[in-house]
């Protein structure tokens, strides 16, 4: 079973937008889970533009499903001088995703290179892992990094999908092929498999039809942005019917 897991950064941009706590993020990830999400995503940035640090510490004891942390290990936190390393060994949350992004990016635009960070990656697995944590690794579908991403010890990778969603109209079979290819690679190195950027109601039943033995799924601005006009309970159920087609 494909597990889905709702990013909620945009609730906490829409929220920061104007101050306070409207909408409240600790509501809404208690409402996903109790609509029917399998778990709950947050990618707090070091300049906090959505997810703050703090919103992590008050997310974590309402979660009773899986908590997925995603951020640049090497990232830490404008508001004080905590890592992000720091900050994921403290919470202890069921799974963290490591993401390469760069200083000020909109949003995360490329998988790690598995090669050139090799030593780098197997320090920062190690250290996650000795505190219970699974691990993913943010990845292209690129079966070379996949390899290499399983030689650092990583539990999963979670393979970036902004290509796929992109060419999807022009040709579905076309754009799904490079994902097939690489989840096989992913399976053949006994990796557990996650994805997510720009999965949404179009494409998402395609994907997890092609790859069903993917873990979960990690799904925040297309679906929020459906919530807005559809409601996030019928927006979740939605995107669960999406993984049961």
């Amino acid at each position: 079973m494909t597990k889905l897991s709702v990013n909620i950064n945009k609730v906490a941009t829409i929220r920061n937008a104007r101050g306070g706590h409207i909408p409240d993020v600790r509501q809404f990830a208690i409402d996903c889970e109790r609509f029917g999400a399998q778990g709950i995503t947050v990618h707090p940035r070091p300049d906090e533009r959505h997810i703050r640090y703090a919103d992590v510490y008050d997310i974590k004891p309402i979660i009773t499903t899986e908590f997925n942390i995603e951020g640049n290990p090497k990232g830490v936190s404008k508001s004080k001088p905590y890592g992000f390393i720091d900050l994921v060994k403290e919470i202890r949350p069921t799974q963290v995703t490591l993401v390469p992004d760069a200083e000020g990016v909109l949003t995360s635009n490329a998988g790690w290179d598995t090669v050139n960070n090799q030593q780098y990656l197997c320090d920062v697995v190690r250290e996650f892992k000795a505190c219970g944590i699974r691990v993913s690794i943010f990845i292209d579908a690129n079966p070379q990094m996949i390899v290499m991403a399983a030689k650092t010890g990583t539990d999963r990778v979670e393979l970036y999908t902004e290509s796929y969603a992109s060419r999807y109209a022009a040709g579905r079979e076309e754009a799904i092929k490079p994902f097939v290819e690489a989840a096989k690679v992913a399976r053949d190195c006994g990796l557990g498999l996650n994805a997510g950027h720009d999965l949404s109601l179009e494409n998402l039943a395609y994907f997890h039809q092609q790859i069903p033995w993917c873990d979960e799924v990690s799904i925040g601005h297309a679906l929020i942005s459906d919530a807005l006009y559809l409601g996030i309970e019928e927006t979740i159920h939605r995107y669960l019917d999406c993984l049961n087609a």
